[in-house]
């Protein structure tokens, strides 16, 4: 892992254990809101490994946080123009999934632009939303992906455009034979 990166986590790592301690909840509580042990949220906080996205989407539900708002605080004067080389980028070791905030969550804004690439053959599941009711688009630029709301499996291809409001499971699958690459509106309810 480069540098870099290594400093993300540990970022990452800072502001998951800060949120947690803002709610006033130990690890024990906080696993059994998520339904992830106590021992891996520790080492999550501890930067000792990197969350999956899987993972992300537990917290975020549990701290009722858009993903973009978990990775990162708001900042108080937000940039109205965001180069690429300022637009934060995550990426989940387990997936290969690279998760681009193209336009961050901001005070004043309800919508966020994310970027997102899937490797072929790669699944990442979500139990909940993470917050009731988030409005998403989800527009495919290249690939395919197949994506599960509830027990409806849409297969996207290169694009098209789905749209919905999220209030129980979905999945993103990418059946090959090559990766997707998406964008996806968010608009909190």
């Amino acid at each position: 892992m480069d540098e870099g990166q290594d400093s993300h986590d540990l970022r990452l790592a800072e502001r998951l254990a800060e949120l947690r301690i803002s709610q006033g909840w130990s690890l024990e509580q906080l696993a059994q809101r998520t339904g992830v042990s106590r021992a891996t949220l520790s080492r999550v906080e501890r930067a000792e490994t990197s969350p999956t996205a899987s993972l992300l989407g537990k917290l975020s539900a549990a701290y009722g946080l858009t993903t973009s708002r978990l990775l990162m605080a708001l900042e108080d004067n937000p940039p109205e123009l965001i180069r690429a080389a300022q637009q934060p980028v995550w990426h989940d070791h387990e997936t290969g999934f690279e998760r681009r905030s193209v336009s961050p969550p901001a005070p004043g804004f309800r919508a966020e632009l994310i970027s997102g690439t899937l490797k072929a053959g790669a699944t990442i599941a979500y139990d909940s939303p993470p917050v009731d009711g988030l409005e998403q688009h989800i527009w495919m630029l290249e690939g395919i992906l197949e994506f599960t709301l509830d027990s409806r499996i849409y297969r996207l291809e290169a694009g098209d455009c789905l749209r919905f409001h999220l209030h129980g499971t979905s999945s993103f699958h990418v059946p090959g034979p090559a990766d997707a690459r998406y964008a996806i509106v968010i608009s909190r309810p």
